[in-house]
């Protein structure tokens, strides 16, 4: 962002990369996959650098406000010395942090969530399919982000992108606004499990494996984490993938 600024120019959104994107080894590679898609169809778009900080999130729902509204004032004031107007992120917990929490702190802006990026591409035909690519014919079950579904009503697009896959879409028992969270939320993601007989991720990968599926598609970096140990645990890591919405499309395009 910095350097368009010195050149004078202006993107059209700015990709929010989040922590999980920047940090994680797993969910950089859905930050590239994301970057690949941009970059593909010709949008004009910018990240913050080291100038992003975390959003807050964790910090709010652990309990810490006074974290949370100084990370967030700080990450203020760098968007609106930037003007920046639309934001768009990979990750739940940034979008709904940043799309409803940052407005009462004077932080107003466009937030979209990638998978409807995705779909607004995909109708306006800058994103084109492979004829018979990866997934034509196959099973795939889609695990709803409890910040994406619940919390934002954000059912339809997540689907949409996935059916421009040409491939069959199961749905789990638990699905739309009965999914179930694949026990990441609310900062469970960085503490011990609390007193129980069975891992919230184990239950929800076991819903994802009944439907038969060879893919599981998250929207989430958390989810895809949680998901990831839960085929993992049931040793069905050579039939049974985890990927992002992103990385299926960066896949699949032409």
């Amino acid at each position: 962002m910095a350097e368009l600024m010195m050149n004078g120019e202006t993107p059209e959104i700015l990709f929010w990369v989040g922590c999980a994107g920047s940090f994680d080894q797993r969910a950089q590679k859905i930050t590239k996959a994301f970057a690949t898609i941009l970059d593909k169809t010709g949008m004009k778009w910018a990240i913050l650098g080291k100038e992003e900080a975390c959003t807050g999130d964790p910090a709010r729902r652990a309990g810490n406000e006074f974290l949370f509204q100084m990370m967030a004032y700080q990450n203020i004031q760098v968007l609106n010395g930037y003007g920046i107007k639309k934001i768009v992120t990979t990750c739940p917990h940034c979008f709904n942090t940043l799309k409803n929490e940052y407005p009462e702190l004077g932080g107003h802006y466009e937030v979209i969530h990638h998978t409807t990026l995705l779909q607004q591409l995909i109708d306006e035909g800058k994103i084109r399919m492979k004829e018979g690519g990866e997934f034509k014919g196959k099973r795939i079950t889609y695990h709803d982000s409890c910040y994406l579904g619940r919390a934002n009503d954000i059912y339809e697009a997540p689907r949409k992108v996935l059916e421009a896959l040409d491939a069959e879409l199961v749905e789990m028992k638990r699905c739309r606004t009965k999914g179930l969270c694949c026990g990441a939320g609310g900062a469970q993601m960085f503490k011990e499990d609390e007193p129980g007989d069975k891992r919230i991720n184990l239950e929800r990968t076991e819903e994802a494996l009944q439907t038969g599926a060879g893919f599981i598609a998250s929207a989430c970096p958390f989810c895809n984490t949680m998901m990831t140990d839960g085929v993992k645990l049931n040793e069905k890591e050579e039939s049974v993938q985890v990927l992002d919405i992103a990385e299926m499309i960066a896949m699949n395009m032409e």
